[in-house]
């Protein structure tokens, strides 16, 4: 057994000393067979070959010192809105009923349009009721005829009365059976205005003005008591939308009020902004009109009232909106856009410049986000200079290049993950 004539191969060959050697054999070897130097060799290339873009004098970069956008802390007075997620309801949702039993002849209206106060949109079959009307006519013209012989014979009994022609009980009967006649036609003039009234109930109109909604009973339908309703229509102008606000939220806020760090409007009279579902703002704001004082034992929320003008019928019912309630202010408070707040493994940080221009570490406690930014509880201060863009490659003690704010980052270097 001889082994491969190459040399550094250690497989054995066949080859009988005189036979030529197979020049086509192919030394296979595997990385583990690999002599342990020359892996050592790769490994210290390749830690020579990152580390040659660093110098050892203050943390430079040999490519030249990263360029990074930058702004200034400035505290101020920042106006802050809270957010709700609302329901728009009508102001005033009537019901639409009949008042007499009978069968429903007619619906006049267009299911779901708009109605003016006064319109009629439905007729109860009027026949009934006009013959109800004529009985009652009829009536009071025979009680009147009584009444006025009731009197005749009360007037005839009087002087024979004073002549003592006549006992004074035919006396007292006469005048018992004019009150009675008198009283009787009263009650029979009732009730011709009785069957007027349910004759005029056979029209049924809309008291307000509004939105109508779709016919619950159709045409020859018989109209009970006990199912009188026939529509809904409601009124649009003015809207309310309606929000609940969790126990945790209120307290939360008022916490913050009372250590200072929000300031509430006179009577909390917020202003409130209405956007809609595709995010666009409605042109009118409202304002709150009614606070529930009660904790609702299902949700454990407070409803919430606001009222809002709708002059062109924009908001309808029902719609899903959000609910963002102005007037209040956040004093002295720090603002750096989102993108200048990193995440790392022991919470939110920015990068800060110090006076040499070097990067910075600094760990911060974020607050609420109000549009693009992120209002800073803790960490931050006056004067303190905050990377915007440009994060991606620094380091701490990095010496940076700080550009105008307009300038564009280089790709992909919004921002890094800690």
């Amino acid at each position: 057994m001889r082994t491969c004539p190459q040399g550094s191969c250690p497989h054995p060959t066949n080859n009988i000393k005189g036979q030529p050697v197979d020049m086509n054999h192919r030394c296979h070897f595997s990385l583990h067979r690999t002599p342990v130097s020359l892996i050592t060799v790769l490994v210290v290339a390749l830690l020579s070959y990152t580390l040659t873009g660093c110098s050892d004098d203050g943390g430079e970069m040999k490519g030249g010192a990263p360029q990074v956008t930058v702004i200034k802390i400035e505290p101020k007075d920042t106006p802050v809105a809270f957010e709700f997620v609302g329901k728009t309801a009508s102001s005033r949702r009537v019901e639409i009923r009949s008042r007499v039993e009978g069968f429903l002849d007619q619906r006049v209206y267009t299911e779901g349009t708009m109605v003016e106060a006064g319109d009629v949109l439905f007729i109860m079959d009027t026949k009934p009721f006009e013959a109800n009307l004529q009985a009652a006519e009829a009536e009071l013209e025979q009680q009147e005829a009584r009444k006025a012989t009731a009197l005749i014979n009360l007037n005839r009994m009087r002087p024979l009365a004073k002549k003592k022609a006549v006992a004074q009980k035919e006396l007292d009967d006469a005048e018992g059976t004019y009150r009675e006649a008198a009283a009787a036609v009263e009650q029979a003039r009732a009730n011709v205005v009785q069957a007027e009234l349910n004759l005029g109930y056979c029209t049924i109109t809309t008291p307000v003005s509004g939105l109508s909604s779709y016919a619950v009973m159709r045409e020859g339908a018989f109209i009970g008591m006990a199912e009188s309703l026939l529509t809904y229509v409601a009124q649009l102008d003015p809207m309310w939308v309606e929000f609940s606000v969790s126990e945790n939220q209120m307290f939360t806020k008022q916490n913050a009020a009372d250590q200072g760090l929000l300031l509430m409007p006179d009577n909390h009279s917020f202003e409130v902004e209405v956007v809609l579902a595709d995010g666009s703002i409605y042109p009118h704001t409202g304002v709150i009109t009614f606070a529930d004082a009660s904790l609702s034992e299902e949700t454990g929320t407070f409803m919430i009232r606001a009222e809002v003008a709708n002059p062109n019928n924009l908001l309808r019912p029902g719609q899903f909106v959000r609910a963002n309630l102005k007037g209040a202010i956040r004093p002295n408070a720090v603002l750096v856009p989102q993108v200048a707040v990193q995440q790392g493994a022991k919470g939110s940080f920015v990068w800060v410049i110090d006076a040499e221009g070097k990067a910075e570490f600094r760990p911060v406690t974020v607050g609420p986000w109000q549009e693009d930014d992120w209002f800073i509880e803790q960490g931050l201060e006056a004067g303190d200079t905050v990377v915007v863009n440009g994060a991606l490659k620094l380091r701490a003690g990095v010496q940076v290049n700080i550009t105008q704010p307009d300038a564009q980052p280089p790709p992909g270097d919004a921002g890094s993950d800690r």
